[in-house]
């Protein structure tokens, strides 16, 4: 199991507590959201419509944080930071590639990427930059 399932499994067992759920109407509502009846054997974006229906239910949202570095494998850190140095160099936020990563590939975070997906995100960022610099080029005379 992934550190990410981990997290969502835990946000969604905090989220059944918030609601009052017991371990029947759990299991039901599991069951009904993703044909399983335990979290451990769901995919990460099972869980993430799990807690997305808890959320709709009233479990409450944590509120993002600005600018909050995502947290990826050791073997993407070196993906990451490249694509940290692109953000810093056109002054963008972490939310920007957020929002990158779920137009792409409908992923609410940059943590939950495959390194390929990451990999696809740094190039659309390199892409972005090589246009954002031919504009200025292109506006000196």
């Amino acid at each position: 199991m992934t550190p990410n399932a981990k997290k969502l499994i835990g946000a969604i067992k905090a989220g059944q507590t918030f609601l009052g759920w017991d371990d029947a109407l759990y299991r039901q509502t599991l069951e009904r959201l993703t044909g399983k009846t335990s979290a451990t054997r769901c995919s990460l974006d099972e869980l993430q419509t799990v807690k997305e229906y808890m959320h709709s239910a009233g479990f409450p949202r944590q509120s993002r944080k600005h600018g909050r570095r995502p947290s990826v494998a050791r073997s993407r850190r070196a993906l990451l930071s490249k694509v940290e140095a692109l953000l810093a160099d056109s002054d963008r936020p972490w939310s920007y590639a957020e929002s990158m990563a779920k137009r792409m590939f409908s992923r609410e975070r940059v943590d939950w990427l495959t390194t390929d997906e990451l990999t696809r995100l740094m190039q659309a960022l390199a892409i972005d930059a090589k246009r954002r610099a031919e504009r200025e080029n292109n506006r000196k005379p």
